[in-house]
């Protein structure tokens, strides 16, 4: 029996299993997944501070407690469209790769032409996830905005000393600034302001040089060296495409990552995923999370998803059409575990 490839369910199946592009963002800070019934999605604030148990007489009624508050917040997200068309002609041409002269049927070009179109639909949809993530722990907001689509900035509350710039004397690189104790820092002030515990450090190659030449580092990451000089402890990728995460090693409870990516805006230029000198902090605890509206077409039943695939054809001229559909944020639920520091002005 024949397959129609451009069937919905085919499509969306197809795309299930296609090799997901790299994104160290999303697999090391959002691991979750957060699919709503709604086109709205909803996250909740917990407050709170570290209070003790209240002491009393053993005669005397128990001190009622109140309970921690939170605070429920509600954003609709913009709409992702990514729709791709397919001239008739295409299948009747060579193919990049293929051998001069053509050695693929028509159908088959056309199938391959399918997968190529999801794949890059995907990584897509995953580096604008990923983009949203690198806004997210940069600044502890994500700025949604699209056509027809008001500007939103959705601010996640992260307290202001949780987002630091270096300046002139005490800039990394600069003579008695250690870097070390900075971290140290950094990591008791997440401690104080959220109770969580950093252990992650993400850094842009310009942040890497400078703590890497710094007093004491190599010193202490060639410790975890054996006699063949690789590393002795086993170290897990996070994510697919780690090529562009690559991992140093650990310093006490702190594992290091120098981490960099590119893309391109909506308006063509080029862009850092990271900007120079930035050194993000966090770990588990931040429970980030990539929320997703519901899909609102008929077709895909308005279900909570990360995305739906449809085609269907144009019969004059004759165009082929496939559509990719989500509706994504991603929610950092303890935004104060997250910390981001510019050690340098490049000056």
């Amino acid at each position: 029996m024949a397959i129609d490839i451009f069937s919905t369910h085919f499509l969306n199946r197809v795309l299930e299993y296609l090799d997901r592009p790299g994104a160290h963002l999303l697999s090391a800070y959002f691991p979750f997944e957060q699919p709503e019934q709604s086109e709205e999605i909803h996250f909740d604030v917990r407050s709170g501070k570290p209070r003790i148990t209240p002491l009393v007489s053993p005669l005397v009624e128990g001190v009622v407690v109140e309970d921690h508050g939170y605070t429920t917040n509600t954003f609709k997200p913009a709409y992702a469209k990514d729709k791709r068309r397919f001239q008739p002609n295409a299948p009747l041409r060579r193919l990049a790769g293929e051998q001069v002269g053509g050695t693929m049927s028509a159908q088959a070009r056309r199938e391959a032409q399918v997968q190529m179109c999801m794949v890059d639909q995907l990584d897509m949809l995953t580096r604008r996830e990923e983009v949203m993530a690198s806004e997210a722990l940069q600044t502890g907001a994500v700025t949604v905005s699209g056509e027809k689509y008001p500007t939103v900035v959705v601010d996640f509350g992260r307290d202001a000393a949780l987002t630091v710039a270096l300046l002139t004397t005490a800039r990394w690189g600069e003579s008695g600034v250690i870097p070390l104790d900075d971290l140290e820092d950094w990591a008791a002030l997440i401690q104080e302001k959220s109770g969580a515990v950093s252990t992650r450090v993400t850094m842009d190659p310009k942040a890497w040089k400078l703590f890497r030449a710094s007093a004491g580092v190599a010193t202490l990451l060639d410790q975890r060296r054996g006699t063949d000089n690789t590393l002795n402890s086993d170290i897990v990728a996070l994510g697919q495409g780690t090529e562009k995460a690559r991992y140093k090693g650990n310093v006490g409870e702190f594992d290091f990552w120098v981490y960099q990516d590119r893309y391109v805006d909506e308006g063509g230029t080029t862009q850092q995923l990271l900007p120079d000198y930035t050194v993000i902090m966090g770990g588990p605890d931040v429970e980030g999370t990539r929320a997703y509206g519901a899909i609102q077409d008929e077709k895909a039943g308005y279900s909570a998803t990360r995305y739906f695939v449809k085609s269907w054809m144009q019969d004059d001229p004759a165009v082929r059409w496939m559509m990719l559909q989500s509706a994504p944020l991603v929610v950092p639920y303890r935004i104060n575990a997250t910390f981001c520091a510019t050690v340098h002005d490049g000056t």
